[in-house]
């Protein structure tokens, strides 16, 4: 017997533009029936009835904003985990023009009426501080007054956005005095600056944050104001310089080494660098073998690899030898939530010598992790395709029993990790490796780089080829405002040819038709813009935020079977005997029995990884605009 949660879990690659952009709520992927909820009982029992509601059901209730009776069910949409941005934004503005209440003030109550597990809660708390914090600085500055008093509240991530909103509404004297006022104020302060969206506002704290790190003597607020360093990008070889004597103290080693990792050591003389790989050389000989796959530990030995290449060659030589009688050289990969990526694009290997390779998933969907042999990406995945869900080798999902492969984790799910130990091949040259989900591959992919010496090419690292041929390079985290007061002139003199061509290249064919030719898995973009009634910088906002606005007919779903498999997809079809999904356009449907089901969750993100553009220039940007508007006008595609 399976249930169906509303957790946020899964997403994978598409534009998700729906046909009806201003529609209140999304139609559900199966035969639904619309609840029926009494809004004129008690506010315990309204709030009963809904709390009953997983999230598609709770978009059905009617909602207006002609009568205060409808404000617990946007309450409620506000404060659920798993709701996408759109309906936040919808119930927010709702309750504020409700209640006759500002926006800010809204955002701020809903705190306390977020439920759910501890991960769940967090997440949903920095969605509505993203909320908040994104409003312009004056209205930010209006609500001052609002502001201050949350600095003031008994929780304490809650003070840290009133602290963090301040800054950000110019009140940055007010904010610092507030929290003068006792340590629970200077803690609160000091974890608001990651909050912060403005990286040169997270600067201008610098200063003070350097101040109370040599001032207090208190070891809780030491490494509040060290791990705020780590978020601060201005004087980052200052910040190194300051931050590496402080791994020698076990109550500070932790943040200062998540600190470093983040820091720049581009400049950091061979002194430093020495002794610091001297204290970290030091800590893992003294750390028990138990506590040596702990990730404070992985990230100490990631932090140790990282400086061999800084100091003199016996130096590292003989780092590396004493690390190496006690511990298995250790690579971690993250994954990077919502944008279908490793956080690391290669790395370098000694060859024939062993290797741990750490995969962290802080991404909200399961990946994996497959090294093939060099050239042979491709080739890998089409027959990890093949291989499907079930007939992986070794039972791993879509990894393919052949030489081709190298090692494989399981499909890790989120916030979960998998090690590999193994052996670097003896031949050096390029091995890739990649995510063989279905269409993760275009973007989660990686090279490890074997070599004979592994410290002289740390010391002169160079970048491997692009497994996939791509020859792209990081532009810029483009966000709408980019865009706004340009669209009409940015499309003048664009061609629709190539847009085409960044279409295809961007993968979005593999998931959208357009003018006949596509996949499947994602919604027709052919008369995208007309659907919009023109509105380019509508369409855009979706692509740059594609969780934004979520059609429900693309949603990804997860299903966890009772032997502990689990099978995702979009729902193709659904009833008493079995479930069909689909998880690319590539793969054939895969059918689940319904007796075979514990769970079916649905994802609350877009199918379309963030970030997709961040690679493309505006004026390529432009290019595919002007491509999506000619294709519905058929003008000469």
């Amino acid at each position: 017997m399976r249930f169906v949660c509303a957790l946020v879990v899964f997403a994978a690659c598409s534009f998700n533009i729906s046909a009806d952009e201003h529609a209140h709520a999304p139609t559900p992927a199966t035969n639904v029936e619309a609840p029926v909820v009494y809004l004129d009982k008690s506010p315990r029992v309204v709030a009963y009835q809904l709390r009953r509601l997983d999230n598609a059901r709770l978009l059905m209730v009617p909602r207006k904003t002609d009568d205060a009776k409808y404000a617990p069910v946007y309450s409620a949409i506000l404060a659920r985990s798993g709701m996408s941005p759109q309906y936040r934004e919808e119930a927010a503005e709702a309750l504020s023009e409700l209640g006759s209440a500002s926006i800010t003030s809204v955002l701020l109550d809903a705190f306390s009426s977020v439920e759910g597990d501890d991960r769940s809660v967090r997440r949903t708390q920095r969605e509505l501080a993203s909320r908040l914090l994104s409003q312009p600085a004056a209205k930010l500055a209006e609500n001052a007054d609002v502001l201050m008093e949350a600095t003031k509240s008994d929780d304490s991530f809650v003070r840290s956005v009133g602290f963090a909103a301040l800054v950000s509404a110019g009140q940055e004297s007010n904010a610092m005095d507030r929290a003068k006022a006792d340590d629970e104020a200077t803690l609160s302060w000091l974890k608001s600056i990651e909050l912060i969206p403005s990286q040169p506002t997270r600067s201008t704290l610098r200063d003070a944050v350097v101040y109370t790190l040599a001032d207090s003597s208190s070891a809780e607020t030491k490494n509040a104001a060290i791990s705020a360093l780590g978020f601060i990008d201005s004087d980052s070889a200052d910040t190194y310089q300051l931050v590496a004597p402080l791994v020698a103290n076990p109550s500070l080693r932790r943040s200062a080494v998540k600190t470093l990792l983040k820091a720049n050591a581009k400049s950091l003389g061979s002194d430093v660098s020495a002794s610091l790989l001297g204290e970290l050389v030091s800590y893992a000989e003294t750390t028990p073998a138990a506590d040596r796959t702990s990730p404070e530990f992985t990230d100490a030995m990631q932090l140790a690899d990282g400086l061999m290449g800084k100091v003199p060659d016996e130096v590292a030589n003989q780092s590396r030898k004493r690390l190496s009688a006690i511990t298995v050289r250790m690579i971690r990969i993250k994954t990077v939530e919502e944008e279908m990526r490793y956080d690391i694009a290669y790395f370098a290997a000694r060859a024939g010598r062993p290797i741990q390779i750490v995969l962290e998933n802080d991404d909200l969907m399961p990946h994996n992790l497959v090294f093939t042999m060099p050239d042979k990406l491709k080739d890998v995945v089409q027959l990890g395709l093949d291989a499907g869900p079930n007939n992986g080798a070794n039972g791993l999902p879509y990894v393919p029993q052949s030489d081709l492969v190298l090692e494989a984790t399981e499909m890790v799910a989120a916030h979960a990790e998998s090690r590999l130990t193994f052996t670097a091949p003896s031949e050096p040259g390029e091995y890739p490796y990649v995510c063989t989900f279905p269409q993760h591959w275009y973007r989660m992919y990686g090279v490890m780089v074997v070599v004979e010496d592994l410290d002289a090419w740390l010391k002169n690292p160079t970048v491997p080829a692009n497994p996939i041929g791509s020859n792209r390079t990081f532009v810029q985290s483009w966000t709408v405002d980019d865009f706004k007061g340009e669209m009409e002139n940015g499309l003048v003199g664009r061609t629709a040819e190539i847009g085409k061509r960044i279409f295809v290249e961007a993968s979005c064919a593999g998931c959208h038709k357009m003018s006949g030719e596509g996949g499947v898995i994602g919604p027709e973009l052919t008369d995208v813009m007309t659907r919009w009634k023109g509105d380019g910088l509508g369409v855009l906002r979706e692509i740059l935020d594609p969780s934004h606005k979520i059609d429900t007919k693309y949603l990804m779903q997860r299903i966890l079977t009772v032997d502990g498999r689990t099978v995702t997809g979009v729902l193709v079809s659904e009833d008493d005997i079995n479930v069909t999904l689909l998880s690319s356009s590539e793969a054939k449907p895969t059918v689940v029995a319904q007796d075979d089901i514990e769970a079916m969750v649905p994802s609350s993100v877009s199918m379309m990884p963030k970030a997709l553009m961040d690679q493309y220039t505006k004026d390529e940007i432009f290019e595919l605009m002007k491509y999506l508007e000619s294709a519905g006008s058929n003008s000469g595609i």
